[in-house]
């Protein structure tokens, strides 16, 4: 939006949309779209099956109806198309456990000023958290793959790899879809040891655990195990420092062949970092969050990759529902060799 299209009324829309927003978490949270499901439902058999007051959720229910979430018809009320596919969890395209990852967010973002002011995190990071808020994030991360990883998966080819690396794959989305579309290839989810039991449960929904391991480490601490020919590091630098992603960087490329694949899966910002606004405004969801965590241009990202050795950097065709993008580069053998003649013992110290 241009400076010139600004007016009081949008500015105060603007300011007032996290009323829509709330309004959305407390459908979520409450299970009312579940609930609902293919039905049609009073106000009061609703706020019997919640065991809520009548007229507060007649008020929520007519709320969401205003926002085009539900419909109602007289004094029932029905899941809109939308509503029936992604927010009941009846359904497999189910994405509330994002949601729930943004409502857990909220309270940290009415501190911005002073994330802002002090230069440092107001939040946790969810791998702190309780349970709840830790479910919350990393099946919304798995909420959010499945809706990329199937049509990524057919459109990178991994036909000659066979053994991935999903370094940070929380429960292992990526790593399921690629090891389906690829017979061949095998998989090892390098992750926090509180991520296990997710992971186990997604590959084993998917019939996997005979080609997908999970490995529990911390990867700015602990050695990478294993030689790999594709690694895949998706939404995990965006956490880090510009010097702690190279670290990072330099440990996959060690763990690689070479030959070997590095795919790095990122909110990537323009060289000018004011655009895409997604990006941008995650960069800001990472001031809160973490000490030194950003999005990054394209330019850094590449950057990084050459400084490991990385040679034939690209960014791929590809553009996710959230402005993501994927920059992606081959491990020659010569600069393989020379890095590790040159840096061996710094790779393998941890750190």
């Amino acid at each position: 939006m241009n400076a010139s299209d600004w007016n009081p009324g949008k500015l105060l829309e603007l300011s007032g949309y996290y009323w829509k927003t709330c309004t959305l978490h407390a459908g979520v949270k409450m299970d009312i779209f579940t609930i609902i499901g293919s039905r049609k439902l009073t106000a009061k058999a609703i706020a019997e099956k919640m065991n809520a007051d009548q007229r507060a959720v007649a008020t929520l229910l007519n709320a969401l109806s205003a926002m085009g979430l539900l419909v109602k018809s007289d004094d029932f009320y029905a899941n809109s198309e939308g509503a029936r596919t992604f927010l009941s969890k009846d359904s497999p395209q189910y994405i509330g456990y994002m949601i729930m990852h943004h409502y857990h967010l909220i309270e940290s973002w009415i501190n911005i000023d002073q994330a802002v002011l002090s230069g440092k995190p107001v939040r946790r990071r969810s791998s702190n958290q309780d349970e709840v808020k830790r479910e919350s994030f990393l099946m919304g991360m798995f909420n959010m793959a499945m809706s990329i990883a199937p049509k990524l998966s057919d459109s990178i080819d991994l036909s000659s790899r066979s053994h991935l690396l999903d370094l940070g794959g929380g429960p292992g989305t990526y790593a399921i879809h690629y090891c389906l579309k690829n017979p061949n290839l095998k998989a090892k989810i390098f992750d926090l040891p509180t991520t296990k039991p997710f992971a186990e449960k997604t590959i084993n929904k998917f019939g996997l655990k005979d080609r997908i391991d999970f490995i529990p480490g911390d990867y700015l601490i602990d050695p990478i195990p294993g030689s790999y020919d594709v690694a895949w590091l998706s939404h995990i630098l965006h956490g880090e420092g510009p010097d702690d992603c190279q670290q990072i960087i330099n440990k996959t490329t060690a763990a690689l062949k070479p030959g070997g694949m590095i795919l790095i899966h990122e909110f990537i910002l323009d060289n000018t970092m004011d655009k895409p606004l997604f990006p941008a405004l995650f960069s800001i969801n990472m001031l809160i969050g973490t000490s030194e965590g950003r999005s990054y241009t394209e330019k850094e990202l590449a950057d990084m990759l050459e400084k490991a050795g990385v040679k034939e950097v690209k960014r791929l065709d590809f553009k996710g529902p959230t402005e993501s993008g994927i920059i992606c580069g081959i491990v020659s053998r010569g600069e393989k060799i020379a890095k590790q003649r040159n840096t061996d013992s710094a790779i393998h110290d941890p750190y």
